[in-house]
């Protein structure tokens, strides 16, 4: 794995542990008892994406983390991901 790859994999996995975490703990305007004119009942009443963020920030490190020491290990490879036989295995001479 190069720098732009742990890159993408830890942007790719925060955005989904961020997506995750909104949806956490989230009160809506309904269950509130105080819906604004003009939202929805069910939109949130009170949102701190910033805590949203930094939960997110510490369980993404952590997944990325045990993702690259798989990748890194080497004991996977893609070879290893070929489960219906539809290529051939790479070779040092190709």
């Amino acid at each position: 794995m190069n720098l732009t790859g742990g890159i993408v994999i830890y942007a790719v996995v925060w955005f989904l542990t961020f997506y995750i975490v909104l949806q956490i703990r989230t009160r809506t305007q309904e269950e509130a008892g105080e819906i604004v004119p003009g939202t929805h009942a069910g939109a949130p009443a009170q949102e701190d994406v910033g805590r949203s963020a930094k939960i997110a920030t510490v369980f993404a490190t952590l997944i990325w983390a045990a993702i690259a020491a798989v990748i890194l290990s080497g004991r996977f490879s893609v070879d290893d991901m070929n489960i219906f036989g539809l290529e051939a295995p790479v070779t040092a001479d190709q």
